[in-house]
């Protein structure tokens, strides 16, 4: 799907769990997530802590959007 966004201008991140899957399929900006089940979040984190990990994931691929690439990038 993120390479069918992007087909329309539209720059889109691909958070995923498998980043050599995300590589294969070709999506541009990817940010690795946290595990299989749970991509953004890892449950057996208090709620502070999970609202940070969260808060984190997203800035990464917010900054990604505005981050000029020619390549794939993983945004690590």
């Amino acid at each position: 799907m993120v390479k069918t966004i992007e087909r329309f201008g539209i720059p889109a991140v691909h958070i995923c769990t498998i980043v050599p899957i995300s590589q294969t399929v070709g999506a541009n900006r990817i940010v690795p997530g946290v595990a299989i089940p749970h991509p953004t979040g890892d449950p057996r984190l208090e709620a502070k802590g999970e609202l940070e990990l969260r808060k984190v994931l997203m800035l990464k691929a917010l900054n990604s959007l505005s981050t000029e690439i020619t390549d794939q990038t993983v945004f690590n």
